[in-house]
């Protein structure tokens, strides 16, 4: 027996190197943490249990019969967050590059498969040179495998990709298809074709960084939803999401005690709304004066910035929060707001997290690059989202709600199940000024002083329609609150709507406006 254990610790030892001492340090060299080095980071002390630590490859092409490593270079495994079941596994660039063949595929498989049948999440940390060429075909059929995971997973458990070195080619397509992306700044960077090939084919001339660098899916594509300093504060980011996420979709987010009492009234509000209607306003104000604490986890900061979400708490309960953002394109919805509202709420109905919409929009942007780009086609999956969600969705609209924007915004023809107004609210098919210039040009042109008339007539529209109290009167709006009151109502909502059940027809799933 003695013989046994020590050859079984001599392999885990060997595993546990990976590629070697010296492309360990070239890895700290770059400025990344090791595979392992990143799990012991993430996970709980102590609680991960390593499967397939002994899988080799089995191809005996361009000599990989005589270049193996235990563990195939990927590390697979459980371990827990909080005290809460994880699945991971982290890609080891010290062996072959970190590259993907069918033995390292299948290792990542099975852990899916394994989450999937006890409801827990998938945590990947990407670090790959892409497929292993060596391996031909059945690299190929590697990626796919855990494609279709990654689609017959989606909705069912969270899963959570960081990218944390070299993610190319077809090796995207897996990361693209979970709930959230984390790239780390500097050292991460996701592209389907490289710049050579770029190169070679467009002749463009673009670095890695770039092309695909952290901050450019960050704030461009938006591809990713949050980019980090380095891969520490990635791993304690992915730690702090997953306090905001259930473990599957059968169970609701973990609660805490909340000590920020939930019937706080906070006065400071009355001063974030503008009297002027034009003047803009940081919505993110508003937000943190209502939810515990004042913390607000926001997601895809820098992307369609006039879109406002992220994951906050109100009365230790998480809700998933939407906001149109006055301080940027006065708020109005466009094609990038459009897709990063629309997926957020989808993820949000898929978990069984509320969602509270704060509503200050203007309509959609014009313009023929807004038309020409699909605002049509893009507006709908926002519009479709919030019609599919059956989770408990409070609105209120602080001030502007014109036009079809109002519709979209979770109004209550939507299913939105209860809906807040301030005194500051306008809620009409259109602003006042273009809406005299439809309803009354005639009486303008005809005016003495057609400027004076414009304005007379305007102010009247606004006085008619441009507040909450046509809207409330037709029971569109539920209740006209003081914005002082709006952290005790909304949680009042939320408790009030916990138990409600809705479910939508019968459908193998429907056609959203992709």
């Amino acid at each position: 027996m003695k013989d046994k254990i020590a050859l079984l610790e001599k392999k885990e030892r060997e595993a546990e190197l990976g590629g070697g001492k010296d492309r360990i340090k070239k890895q700290h060299e770059m400025g990344k943490l090791t595979a392992r080095e990143r799990i012991n980071l993430l996970l709980d002390q102590d609680t991960f249990v390593e499967l397939d630590k002994f899988v080799v490859h089995r191809c005996t092409d361009f000599d990989m019969d005589k270049k193996k490593y235990l563990g195939d270079g990927v590390i697979t495994g459980y371990g827990k967050i909080e005290r809460r079941q994880m699945f991971v596994f982290a890609q080891d660039f010290t062996v072959f590059g970190g590259s993907l063949g069918i033995a390292y595929a299948r290792k990542i498989a099975k852990i899916m498969d394994l989450a999937m049948k006890v409801g827990a999440p998938v945590i990947g940390l990407n670090d790959s040179g892409g497929a292993r060429i060596q391996e031909g075909v059945e690299s190929l059929a590697g990626y796919a495998d855990i494609f279709l995971r990654n689609v017959l997973g989606s909705g069912v458990v969270p899963q959570i990709s960081a990218i944390m070195g070299p993610c190319a080619g077809g090796a995207v397509y897996s990361p693209a298809m979970t709930d959230f992306i984390i790239m780390v700044k500097d050292t991460s960077y996701m592209f389907i074709t490289g710049p050579d090939v770029i190169k070679a084919v467009t002749h463009e001339e673009v670095s890695r960084e770039e092309l695909g660098g952290a901050m450019v899916h960050n704030s461009t594509s938006g591809v990713a939803h949050f980019a980090t300093a380095d891969d520490k504060e990635c791993i304690l980011l992915i730690r702090e999401l997953m306090s905001f996420l259930p473990s599957n979709n059968m169970e609701d987010p973990p609660r805490i005690p909340c000590d920020d009492p939930v019937d706080r009234r906070e006065k400071s509000l009355r001063a974030i709304v503008p009297e002027n209607p034009n003047k803009p306003y940081d919505i993110k104000e508003l937000v943190r004066g209502i939810v515990d604490d004042g913390y607000f986890f926001e997601i895809q900061e820098h992307f369609a910035q006039n879109m406002v979400i992220g994951f906050a708490r109100m009365g230790g309960r998480v809700i998933g929060i939407v906001g149109n953002q006055p301080n940027v394109l006065a708020g109005c919805l466009d094609i990038n707001a459009s897709i990063k509202g629309g997926r957020f709420v989808r993820f949000c109905d898929c978990f069984n997290i509320p969602i509270l919409t704060l509503v200050d929009v203007p309509g959609f942007l014009p313009g023929t690059a807004q038309e020409w780009g699909g605002i049509i086609k893009h507006g709908a999956k926002i519009l479709y989202a919030y019609c599919e969600a059956t989770v408990p969705k409070v609105t209120v609209i602080t001030r502007k709600a014109y036009g079809g924007a109002y519709d979209v915004m979770s109004s209550k023809h939507l299913r939105g199940d209860i809906s807040f107004a301030y005194p500051t609210a306008e809620i009409a098919v259109m602003g006042p000024e273009g809406a005299v210039n439809i309803i009354s040009r005639r009486e303008i042109e005809q005016a003495e002083d057609p400027n004076a008339e414009k304005a007379k007539l305007a102010a009247e529209y606004r006085d008619t329609f441009a507040n909450p109290y046509r809207a409330a009167e037709l029971g569109y709006i539920d209740e006209v609150i003081r914005p002082e009151d709006t952290r005790p109502r909304v949680i009042g909502a939320f408790e009030m709507l916990e138990g409600k059940r809705q479910t939508n027809p019968p459908k193998k799933h429907g056609n959203i406006p992709l």
